[in-house]
């Protein structure tokens, strides 16, 4: 990183871009052409085309401008990326309610990040590089860690819990974007993926050499649709929080 890549408090440039700490464009800007237009016209841009669409000449052309004016409010693709992923976040993470559990807000917690990714999916694409910085995933970050105040979890506990319920969020999401792009590549259905794995469970599973898996393929549980929406999603917060709880009640 160069000199000019930081400022005075040795903030890196992207960093000051998302906290609204450096101001562009510096010199002459379109009118009617934002860094706030920019950021919202590449997130409609990847919700419908995904990730692998984004460039900055399809963000100029959504907008109906040359791509090198969008260099005016942003260096690069890159800290273009930085600022769509703090924005899809949004800035209105579910807050404890007064007098509320420590489970409860951590339910809503988890369910509003889950919301948010399944608006967004494209952002469990983006690759982990260092913590957090932006200012709406520490808000986040601060509402998550609202809900064990009073908790005896210690302070790295409380952060482990944030990264475990971020994680099964995550696997949630990516389970469901990837059957997603099962069901268009095959024409199938959900239930019917699940129905054909079922019989190809029956041929391939040997009872005697797999009889767990056996177990399980005989009762037709793969075959058998998903009729309470979030079920296993809901089974595994519920498992999460009441490990913590056993947890927090043996301090």
């Amino acid at each position: 990183m160069t000199k000019d890549d930081q400022s005075d408090d040795g903030l890196p440039a992207s960093i000051e871009l998302l906290w609204g700490l450096r101001e562009r464009p510096r010199r002459g800007p379109k009118p009617g052409l934002s860094l706030g237009g920019i950021v919202a016209a590449a997130i409609e841009l990847v919700d419908a085309d995904g990730l692998g669409a984004l460039s900055m000449a399809r963000v100029a052309e959504r907008l109906g401008f040359t791509t090198m004016s969008l260099y005016r409010h942003v260096a690069n693709k890159e800290e273009l990326l930085l600022l769509m992923v703090d924005t899809a976040l949004g800035d209105k993470p579910p807050l404890p309610e007064p007098g509320e559990s420590w489970r409860t807000a951590m339910e809503s917690w988890a369910w509003g990040h889950l919301a948010v990714y399944r608006r967004h999916p494209w952002l469990i694409q983006i690759p982990i590089s260092g913590p957090p910085v932006g200012p709406n995933h520490m808000m986040w970050m601060d509402a998550g860690l609202r809900t064990l105040v009073g908790t005896p979890l210690r302070p790295e506990e409380k952060l482990s819990v944030l990264l475990l319920v971020t994680g099964h969020v995550w696997s949630e999401v990516r389970l469901s974007r990837d059957l997603s792009r099962a069901e268009q590549e095959t024409g199938q259905l959900t239930d019917e993926m699940m129905l054909a794995s079922q019989r190809l469970y029956e041929k391939l599973t040997d009872p005697e050499r797999f009889p767990a898996l056996a177990d399980v393929v005989a009762s037709g549980v793969l075959s058998m649709p998903d009729e309470v929406p979030d079920t296993d999603f809901t089974f595994g917060l519920t498992t999460i929080l009441d490990g913590l709880r056993k947890l927090m009640e043996s301090r």
